[in-house]
This record gives structure tokens, sequence and C-alpha cells, in this order.
């Protein structure tokens, strides 16, 4: 059975006596927070010097709870499920908080994976000898206590619990309150098995109250958290940039492109094109706008259009795209550069590759974009020139994943440019320190 709550909720609770009468209050939200980070960072100087074997037999027995503890997380689910609605407009965030059991297996072939990783810590991957005969070395360390603050999607508790366990930081994770049952009930299975594995108890911190209050509380607790990695929407990211005086990598908006080139391959683009919009609409990866070259278009797009209404997408197209289907409805000028994360698509005919990347430069999110063309030279370029965190040739965006790159579970999908960019596994999530050999050398 889950316990009631994870380790550092226990103390979110004080007795008071009124009238006579106890009366259990939650504690103040600045002690709440203090104590959770506080623990943080206790645990985070231990949990840097554990070995990797132990590390790995904590996931492994983190994977194993959490298969074990199905009926009990699907029933957490199904509370945020219900509270949170069935209204057409949610259908998308919907997606993205439901867990099933399929996706609970996932979940702990996840953290399987991630175990049988390299460990990234103590790689130096070259010293060299100054000419004083001292000896100087970068060597690969974890960044300390990282704060995770994500919208909707349950697996990124456990995903973010993973990957800081296996690369030596501390986590505090702080779910949305749409998702705060499941949230909890999954942190509560991963922390409990992890300590009974040796990892230090408040290694994976996890914050069990939904008051909106606490978010800038967190973000300013720069004594004790080193990084904060935000995922969710606008409203998010605004708040984290207000008030945050940790450094913040963020995971923003996921505006897709897939450019489908006038030497495309008929049906590889509609493979690609079809498998990026419709296996999973509610992620990041997934296509919002597609590009197509005039000279495949009036062939190509009409019949590829019908296959995205029978497959119940919405397409918004630009005046070109209308005249060829009349599937297609006319598309705003917001329509692009939205992310939608629906069944809906925005598209619009291009006369070339350089319209097409004027376009994205335009529109895009700097998250994912792709080309399906088999022209190589063509294909270079788009690779060269195209600014985002991942570009892919021939490929579904939804392939720009941590777990699809060979990187295990992923945290996140930076769009930063500063430390990491794109898909965020272990090494990400670690930086260096100079260590120095010497012999008695001073400086002169």
């Amino acid at each position: 059975m889950l316990s009631d709550q994870n380790n550092q909720a226990e103390a979110s609770v004080e007795s008071v006596e009124l009238s006579g009468v106890e009366v259990v209050a939650p504690i103040p939200i600045p002690e709440y927070v203090h104590e959770l980070v506080t623990r943080a960072k206790g645990a985070a100087g231990r949990l840097a010097t554990l070995s990797t074997a132990v590390k790995n037999r904590a996931l492994l027995a983190m994977a194993e709870a959490l298969e074990v503890q199905k009926d009990a997380l699907l029933a957490a689910n199904e509370l945020d499920l219900e509270a949170f609605g069935t209204a057409p407009e949610k259908k998308a965030m919907a997606d993205r908080l439901r867990l099933t059991a399929e996706r609970i297996v996932e979940m702990a072939a996840g953290l399987r994976e991630v175990a049988a990783l390299p460990d990234p810590l103590g790689d130096m991957p070259k010293m060299w000898t100054r000419p004083n005969g001292m000896q100087v070395g970068r060597v690969r360390v974890p960044i300390g206590v990282i704060g995770i603050i994500y919208e909707s999607r349950p697996n990124v508790t456990a995903d973010s619990a993973a990957l800081c366990l296996k690369s030596g930081n501390a986590c505090v994770l702080r779910g949305g309150s749409e998702a705060i049952h499941s949230n909890t009930a999954i942190a509560t299975v991963l922390s409990e098995a992890a300590e009974k594995a040796g990892v230090p108890a408040g290694a994976i911190s996890f914050v069990a109250r939904p008051d909106r209050e606490l978010v800038p509380l967190l973000l300013k607790q720069d004594r004790y958290i080193d990084l904060i990695i935000p995922r969710g929407g606008e409203s998010l990211m605004r708040v984290v940039s207000e008030h945050a005086t940790i450094p913040v990598i963020k995971h923003d908006a996921g505006v897709c492109h897939i450019y489908v080139d006038a030497d495309a391959d008929p049906a590889m683009a509609e493979r690609v094109c079809f498998n990026a919009k419709v296996q999973r609409p509610s992620t990041c990866n997934a296509m919002e706008t597609l590009l197509v070259h005039q000279g495949i278009a009036r062939n190509w797009l009409a019949p590829f259009i019908d296959k995205l209404v029978a497959a119940k997408v919405e397409v918004r197209g630009c005046p070109k795209t209308c005249q060829l289907s009349s599937s297609a409805t006319p598309a705003s000028d917001d329509d692009f550069g939205k992310e939608f994360l629906d069944l809906t698509v925005a598209v619009k005919v291009v006369k070339n590759v350089d319209e097409a990347m004027e376009h994205i430069a335009k529109y895009g999110s700097h998250h994912t974009e792709a080309i399906v063309t088999s022209d190589y030279p063509k294909a270079m370029r788009f690779l060269r020139e195209v600014d985002s965190s991942a570009v892919l040739v021939n490929a579904s965006t939804r392939l720009s994943d941590g777990y699809q790159f060979g990187l295990g579970a992923e945290i996140g999908i930076s769009t930063s440019r500063i430390h990491a960019r794109g898909p965020m596994g272990l090494e990400e999530l670690t930086c260096f320190k100079f260590i120095v050999m010497g012999s008695g050398q001073v400086r002169e």
C-alpha cells in the first residue's frame, strides 16, 4: 500500500490547540519550502558520491515499485481526471494528464533504461600538462539540487527523478495542481523504493501542496537550489522569468514544422507527416505546421489532407492550400506560430526551401524542425541553416525525444542556448570542475 504522503509532506502540518480541541493546521508555506529545500540540499552532497551500483539498484527498485503499485497509481490518476473534467477544450491536456497501464509500463522501462546507461560522473575527457609540470583536467560532476516545475504529465515525475538520481543530483519536483494525486502517488512510490535501496532521504523531494503562492517562493531558493527547469505553457514561463533568482533552462513551446520538398518521396512524406501530427498530438514535438513546396503540392497535398481529415484532424490552410483542397478551412494569421497540442494543423504552400526556412525563422519556437527530401545538398543546407534545438531529415518530429535519441528518459527539451539544448539526458544534468595534480608548483 502507498503511504499517505511522501516523507517531506509529513512535515506539512502542525498541531495547534483551539478551545481545548486539537486542530491540524498546515505549516506556513515559507517554513514548508525551507524544510523541503534544506533536506534536498543535505541529500545532494551524499548523493554526489553514491556508487553507480547503488544508484542502479535504486533505479531498478523504483521501476519494479511502479509496476507493483500500478492499481494505486491508476486510482490516484482517476481522482485527477475526475476533478479536471471532460470539456472539449481540455481534451489535449486531459490526454497528457491521463495515466494508463501501458504508460506506467513505459515509465518503468524508462527507469530501467537510465539504469543501463553509463554513469556520467567522474568522466574526464582529457588532462594536459603545463610547462611547469602541473597537470590540469576537468571532471564531470553533478549540478547539485535541481528544481523541476512542470504541468499535466505525471510521467515527468518518474523521468525527472530517474535522471537526477543517476546523474547524482537531488531534485525538488513541483507538478501542476491538476495532477496532484497522480504526482504525489508516483513520487511516494519512487522515494520510498529509492531510500530502501540506499539513496539518502530527501534526494527525491516532492512538493505535495498545490498552493499557487508556493512557486514564486520556491524560485527564490538560490541558497539551496542550483538550477530550475520549467516544463509548461506560456503562463508558467512568465512566472519563472519574473520570479526566479536561480539559473533557468527553459522547456518552451513546441511549434514544430515539417517542410516537404519538391524532391520528397511522396509515400515517405505522407508517412512522416501523418505520424508527426496524429500519433500523439498533445506532445510538444508534434508537428503544428506543414510547409509544402508548390511543385509537389499540386498532386500530393489534397490526398494527404483527406487522410488527415479522415483521422479527425482539422486542417487550416493558406489560400493556395484551400484552392487545392476543399477539406481545408482558411487559416488565420494566428494559426501560424501556434502550438495547438491537438488534432489541428496549419498548412502553407511555399515557393522553395528559402521561403520554408524564412517561415520557420519567423514562426518557430526553436524546438524541432524537419525536412522531407531526396536532395542531399538541400538536406545539408536545412540542417546547417535552421536554428532549432533539433533538426531532422526524413524523420518525424515525434522522434525528437531523449529516449528515442538514446539518452534514456529525458528531463525536458531545452530551447535555451546556454549549457544544454535539445533533449536533456544525463550529461546535460552535469557540469565540470577543474582538478590539478601538482608537485609543489607555486605561482611566480
